[in-house]
């Protein structure tokens, strides 16, 4: 079992930055890989990026150059640093984890906390 909070949304203009946290408590050392995603309202939770037990990431292309993503040398943490923010980043924003055990996989979520970008 594996518990996601997430932390660090806010409020913020386009072109400024944000960083959210997400920590991971549980089953921590069984984790392949821990990810962002978001959706906004209306649309489809869709990908932000994603980094793997290895170190490997993936990125949205449209976040690819704007977004970090990161994590500790515990693996209990995984950081997004959001810089350039536009409005089309508004979303909730949600970490994930994938855990795996037996042959199976098992995928967890955050609550999700709201990233707004306006003036």
């Amino acid at each position: 079992q594996v518990q996601l909070v997430e932390s660090g949304g806010g409020l913020v203009q386009p072109g400024g930055s944000l960083r959210l946290s997400c920590a991971a408590s549980g089953s921590i050392r069984s984790i392949n890989a821990m990810g962002w995603y978001r959706q906004a309202p209306g649309k489809e939770r869709e990908l932000v990026a994603v980094i793997t037990s290895g170190g490997s990431v993936n990125y949205a292309d449209s976040v690819k150059g704007r977004f970090t993503i990161s994590r500790d040398n515990a693996k209990n943490t995984v950081n997004l640093q959001m810089n350039s923010l536009k409005a089309e980043d508004t979303a909730v924003y949600y970490c994930y984890a994938r855990r795996s055990r037996m042959g199976w996989n098992y995928d967890y979520w955050g609550q999700g906390t709201q990233v707004t970008v306006s003036s």
